[in-house]
Order: structure tokens, then sequence, then C-alpha cells
């Protein structure tokens, strides 16, 4: 009895796999073409399994986070609370069991900056519990690139008044890249790769230095010449910048 269940968590973990390989090949995709409607396809499947392993648990929280961002961005804020709260049932979840901790915090970070993105407000409340979470991400794992990106975030969505830096933000998006392409499996077939690359972009942009903006777009088109955003959107206004700077 013993070596048949041994056998069948194998043959489990083996379809766990490939499992997640056909939803992170699905994710790239469609985050490369700005298919929102796939993403959100591959969320519900995955969110309607009956058994998650926590394995498969932390990469739905993923692509949950990058629904949301999304939704908020295009101010779907319903839909954008709806996927918050079964991010967040998951993430409390993976940290009552202490699963993969610093990524879990990290998670913690982002949900509770989707939070206040949602509802402003809320900002003088639980601000400091998103930078709490966080720093204990990197505190507990100093190789954590996810970690890093929401530090960026914070600092770059923070009013100056309150401790706001773009050129922070900066630092901690550009520690993030190097930590990624410092392992060649974080910057395979990875949207949270290409999105840290936009992220720069945008970033680099916004502070007004379309020269390294330009060379971050330059940069992320030879690495996925068919990223939508950044061909269609991102690159070409930054151009427009640099050519009339």
């Amino acid at each position: 009895m013993e070596r048949k269940i041994h056998l069948l968590l194998i043959v489990f973990l083996h379809y766990c796999g490939i499992v997640n390989a056909q939803n992170n090949e699905s994710i790239y995709n469609a985050f490369l073409e700005g298919d929102m409607a796939s993403w959100k396809k591959t969320i519900d499947s995955l969110e309607n399994l009956q058994v998650k392993p926590n394995e498969l648990k932390i990469e739905l929280i993923n692509y949950q986070y990058g629904y949301v961002a999304w939704c908020i961005g295009t101010k779907n804020i319903e839909e954008a609370e709806k996927y918050v709260k079964n991010a967040e049932r998951h993430i409390h979840f993976l940290e009552s069991v202490k699963y993969k901790l610093s990524t879990v915090y990290a998670y913690k970070a982002a949900f509770i900056g989707f939070e206040i993105g949602i509802s402003p407000y809320k900002a003088i409340f639980i601000g400091q519990e998103s930078l709490i979470n966080a720093n204990k991400s990197v505190a507990m794992d100093s190789t954590n690139a996810f970690g890093y990106t929401q530090l960026g975030h914070i600092k770059f969505y923070t009013p100056k008044i309150f401790g706001g830096s773009k050129e922070k933000a900066i630092y901690y998006y550009l520690k993030a890249l190097l930590l990624m392409e410092d392992d060649p499996e974080l910057i395979k077939q990875n949207w949270n790769y290409l999105n840290l690359l936009a992220t720069i972009i945008v970033a680099f942009s916004e502070a007004g230095n379309y020269s390294l903006a330009k060379d971050y777009s330059i940069k992320t088109l030879k690495i996925a010449p068919n990223f939508d955003w950044v061909r269609n959107e991102l690159y070409p206004e930054i151009l427009k910048h640099y050519n009339n700077g």
C-alpha cells in the first residue's frame, strides 16, 4: 500500500509539472499579445481545480497578481476586487503553512498595494504594511527579485512627500533585474521578466530619462519582438520624446 501511494504521488507531481508548464506558456503568450481574456480563462480554470498543491497556489497568485494590475489599470475595479480577495485567501493559507515565505511576503506587499490602488484612502492605514512585508521578503531571501520589485513599486507610487522616490524605485527595479538575469530559469519564457523590463522602461520614461528608456525598449524587443505593449505603445511614445529632446 505504501509503495502504491508513493507511485501515485510521483504521477501526481509529474502531472502538476506538465500543468504548470502549460499554464506558464499560456500566460506568457497572453502577456505578449495583451490577451487578458485568455489570461482570465487560465486563472479561472486553476481556481476551479478541487486539489491545488502549494506550488500551484503560488503560481495562481502570480497570475492573479498580473490580472489585478491590469484590471486596476483599466479601471475595472469590481473585477479587481474579486480577484484580490481570491488571491489573498491563497496568500493567507500559504503563510499559515510557512510555504516559501519570502515570496509570500512579497505577494502580501503587492496585494496590499492593490488595495490602496483600488481605495487610495487606505494608504494611511495599510501603506506601511506593504513596506513591512516587502522588507521581510528581501530580509528572508536577499536574492528574491520579486521582493525588490515590490520595494520598487512602493517607492515609485508613494508620493514624494511621504518618502516616494523615482530614483530609488529604479534602483530596486534594476537590482531585481540583475537577480533575475543571474538565473537563466527566471528569464526563460517568464512574463514576470518581461513585465519587469517594461516597468523599467516606464520608470525611466517617467523620470525623464528617455535615452535609457529607449535602450531598455530595444533590449526588451530583442528578447521578445512581439511584445505588444512595448512594441506598439511604450517604444513609439518614448521615441517621440527622445527625438524631440
